[in-house]
């Protein structure tokens, strides 16, 4: 089993969704975020004043699958994610961690069947 973790825009947050139910994987967890990569934020001005916003909103996505259902789930986010053919810089980032074990609460089902 894997955890991968998406760190996208918000506004991208719709089409990870339906791009993740189209590839089989219906279950999601999703987190409102904030930080910073590469760009470092941006400046923006506020009556008169020009400040730097360090820490940008993002969402953070968070899916456990079964190793088959990896490289499917990392497709599913990049297509929705990236900005046109090239993407930019700020599209987002995605993880792929082990994940050594889930427990359903309901019926105490431990690993891949508990997903």
């Amino acid at each position: 089993m894997k955890l991968v973790t998406a760190i996208i825009e918000p506004a991208k947050l719709e089409s990870a969704k339906e791009a993740l139910q189209e590839a089989g994987i219906s279950r999601l967890t999703v987190s409102d975020v904030q930080g910073f990569g590469r760009q470092k934020g941006h400046a923006e001005i506020y009556r008169g004043q020009e400040y730097t916003v360090t820490f940008l909103r993002r969402v953070k996505l968070e899916v456990a699958v079964d190793d088959k259902e990896v490289d499917a789930a990392v497709r599913a986010i990049v297509k929705a994610a990236r900005s046109g053919r090239e993407g930019k810089i700020g599209d987002g980032k995605i993880f792929v961690a082990p994940l050594d074990d889930a427990v359903r609460i309901r019926t105490g089902e431990r690993g891949a069947e508990a997903l």
